[in-house]
């Protein structure tokens, strides 16, 4: 029986094979000055590694930046870093060389991952002239896929949830502390990501091929942004 996903005679790209508990995982959330690509910037960065459904707390990444744009009352509120934090922080170029060398060859995961990588990525090209080469998972576009599909099993339609992030992860009884802080916020959603693994394996994804299509970031949070309903930064 071959399950959800065909595997009779599949040739696998790379490592795609892989199981997904074998797999290598950087999870990454920024905090930024706001939400607009071509004027608003990176102020913080965290990320943790997992490997498999393994977390390792003990392996982190947390950066400060000094912003490229200035930073909003708005945005102060969300995240509480201020001027003064980052006056003497480096700027982002030497975090994200930081953060590029944290990341290795790893598969990095985030909750609506495009937004980070679209403001990661805007720096990088301009300061390197490529962006972040790995592959990547978007958890909400993973939840999303786990919700339709756990609904058509029952033969309900798929009930009507929240997409951010601390609404979902209460879902789970993951507890929300130290909000919009980005290592804070890369932790839950590794807790998340952790969460997600089994029932991912239970509905017979279990491949590393499987998980990236299905994470893909390209049905992520961005439709979000455009209506404006995207409103934490």
């Amino acid at each position: 029986m071959l399950g959800l996903f065909e595997r009779k005679e599949k040739k696998c790209l790379v490592d795609e094979c892989m199981p997904v508990t074998e797999a290598r995982y950087v999870v990454v959330d920024t905090e930024l000055t706001g939400l607009d690509g071509k004027k608003d910037s990176i102020v913080s960065l965290g990320a943790v590694r997992m490997a498999g459904g393994r977390l390792n707390v003990g392996n982190t990444f947390y950066r400060l930046a000094s912003p490229e744009s200035e930073l909003s009352a708005k945005s102060i509120v969300i995240h509480e870093i201020t001027p003064s934090d980052v006056a003497a922080k480096p700027a982002i170029g030497a975090v994200l060389r930081d953060f590029t060398e944290f990341c290795g060859d790893d598969i990095v995961v985030g909750h609506f991952v495009s937004i980070d990588l679209e403001f990661i990525n805007r720096e990088l090209l301009r300061t390197r002239g490529s962006g972040l080469p790995n592959r990547v998972v978007d958890t909400f576009s993973v939840y999303e896929w786990l919700r339709k599909r756990s609904a058509s099993r029952t033969g309900e339609a798929p009930r009507q949830t929240s997409f951010r992030l601390y609404d979902i992860v209460r879902e789970f009884g993951i507890p929300v502390n130290g909000a919009h802080n980005a290592l804070m916020d890369a932790f839950i959603t590794a807790q998340l990501f952790q969460r997600f693994i089994p029932l991912l394996a239970g509905m017979g994804a279990v491949e590393l091929g499987e998980l990236l299509r299905i994470g893909s970031p390209f049905k992520g949070g961005d439709r979000f942004r455009l209506t404006g309903e995207f409103g934490n930064f």
